[in-house]
Parts: structure tokens; sequence; C-alpha cells
């Protein structure tokens, strides 16, 4: 492991606090740092705080409140690898963004009162990288209605199927159910080749990406061939009882309110259901109306439903996803602000 070299606290622009940590076992040390120290330097650029090392030793400078948090992502992250689990440029991302936003005010979102241990799946455990990912996983255990809304990227669906695979592993319910309306970019499933399953499979397929990440593809198989796991299109739903089920609707937005009504009204006993979609990417012909849409207005102070609603800020892909994201928002309040100038000339 290359040594990273310990700062001069004297140099000019001296920082206002300096802390040491000493670890233990320098074959997880070398886990921690990462290769070619990538994920000490993913934490120094993420808080502004410098990091030297010395031996299993390390020294955080930097303003106070930020070698804090520092301290406390490091300790964090190291005892995730005593635990053996992983730790990648997406792990320190999530743990820095939950240190730095644990027991702060979350805009309007219930911020979760203690922290929110990761999701256990025989893969991998599936940690909440966000303080609103933390909320989700909260409301969706509190809760038998859950929507998940916001732009892509943000973990609404692959954390609700880690809390599905959860459940369903401790129990809580007989049977997982995940399904999503057949539209996508104006393309009809007449039109594609092959047999219904065939037809329906590419619109399914990141529900199926979610389940064999938590998982082993075995016993997915075994459970789709069984019922106990059900990948199906909306359609599929009708005339339907989801009794001692977890149900996620996914890509909700593009869904009529006629559909959204029809799913809604399948909750059975000891069932829970999660409706994740982004109002801002809807593949309706012009000028329908989105179920999504209508349920948000129709539901929003309805006891039993909770709404989390995601931003970009909990984008959690490749940071070039969220500088997308932001753009595109950009780009629509621009146009928005245009048109609105036209109309008052």
């Amino acid at each position: 492991m290359s040594q990273l070299p310990v700062r001069d606290s004297g140099e000019s622009g001296a920082p206002s606090a300096q802390t040491h940590m000493r670890f233990d076992d320098n074959t997880l040390l070398a886990m921690l740092f990462g290769e070619h120290d990538r994920h000490i330097a993913q934490i120094e650029n993420a808080l502004g705080v410098m990091i030297g090392s010395r031996g299993n030793e390390l020294e955080i400078s930097g303003p106070t409140e930020p070698v804090g948090v520092a301290k406390a992502v490091l300790n964090e992250l190291y005892d995730k690898l005593k635990l053996g689990q992983t730790v990648n440029s997406s792990a320190v991302d999530g743990v820095i963004r939950m240190a730095g936003t644990r027991g702060a005010d979350d805009g309007g979102d219930a911020a979760p009162r203690a922290r929110i241990e990761p999701i256990q799946t025989p893969k991998q455990p599936v940690a909440a990288r966000s303080l609103r990912q933390a909320a989700y996983i909260e409301a969706m255990r509190a809760h038998e209605l859950v929507f998940g809304l916001g732009p892509a990227g943000t973990g609404k669906t692959y954390i609700a199927v880690a809390v599905a695979v959860s459940m369903y592993l401790s129990g809580q319910v007989d049977r997982i159910i995940l399904s999503r309306p057949a539209v996508e970019a104006g393309e009809r499933l007449g039109f594609l080749p092959g047999d219904i399953k065939e037809k329906v499979d590419p619109y399914l397929r990141p529900l199926y990406d979610a389940l064999n990440d938590m998982l082993p593809t075995d016993t997915v198989l075994k459970r789709l061939e069984s019922g106990e796991i059900e990948i199906a299109p909306l359609a599929f739903m009708r005339g339907r009882t989801l009794a001692n089920a977890i149900v996620i609707l996914d890509e909700a937005q593009n869904t009529t309110p006629v559909q959204m009504k029809m799913f809604l009204t399948r909750l059975g006993e000891n069932s829970r259901m999660v409706v994740t979609g982004d109002l801002s990417q809807i593949d309706l012909p012009i000028g329908a109306r989105s179920g999504l849409a209508e349920a948000v207005e129709t539901l929003q102070n309805m006891k039993g439903a909770a709404f989390v609603h995601f931003t970009n800020d909990d984008v959690v892909r490749n940071p070039l996803v969220t500088r997308i994201v932001r753009a595109y928002e950009k780009r629509e309040k621009d146009v928005q602000a245009a048109r609105g100038g036209e109309k008052k000339t």
C-alpha cells in the first residue's frame, strides 16, 4: 500500500482542526484505503479535508466539522470491513452522505430517528446511501402503501426490491410480486417480435437484474417457477387480490388513472405495496393523464400511505448521472421560463 504524506499543520492557511486515528489490522487498512488510495482521495475531495498516513496511523486535518465527519466515515468503513462487507467507491459515497446528514433536517421528509442497519440479502447487504433512502426504508417497514418519487438513479426500485427480499426471507410475506406498465417511449407490445413473454421481458429486465443482485440465480429461477416470486406486466394484475405479499409497481408514471386505481385496489390482507416513479419521465401519449400524478394528489394525506420525494441530491449512480439530471432540470426550467415570457409579450 502506498503511503500518503502527512501534511504540515503549520502551513499557511492552517486547518482549524486536527485528529489522529489508529487501526489495528493492516490488511483491513489497505482495503480501507483502496487501490492507489482512491478511497482516501474520495473522502478528501468530498469533505474538503486532508488525510495523511504513517504506518497504521492516520491524521485528518481541516475545518472542524468536516474533520469530525471524516473520522466517523473512516470508523464506519473500517467496521464494515471487520464484518466482512465490501468497501468500494459506492460504499464510501454512501457512508459520506449518511455521516454528513445524520440527524439533520431533511427538507420536509421524516428523518430516521436512528441509524438504519443494512438490509440483509443472501448475496450482499444493501445499505441506505442518503438520508431519504433511509427514510424510504423506514417507510416501507412501517406503512402498507409507500410511494417513492423522484429521478432515475436514486435507488427507488433497487431498495424496494431489497426490502421485499428481506421481508420474504424473514417470513413476513409469502410472495414477492414485481410489476411494470408495458409502456416505453411510444412503443407498443404488438409491434415487438416473439410470444408474450418475449414481448414483455425487456420491460421487466431491471426487476430481474435487481433480484439477481440479491439472490442466487438458481433461487430466483426456483421461486419464479413456484410463483413465490412473480414478475409481470401491470395488465396481469387485473381481477386479482394480492394477499400475504409485498407488491412493487415500478415506472408508475406510465400508468393511466384507471390502471393505477386498479393496481392500488389489489391490496389484500397482510400485504404491502410500493409504488415508484419519476413524474418528469412520463412516456404516455401527449395529453394523457398520469395515474401516478393523480394518485399523489388524491392520496397525499391518507392514513396508512407514505410518500418519499427523492431529488437529484439523492442520485447514487455515477456522479455524471447527477450532473445529467441537473442539466436536464435546468433546461426544462429555462424552457418553461421562456414560454412564460412569450405569453406575456
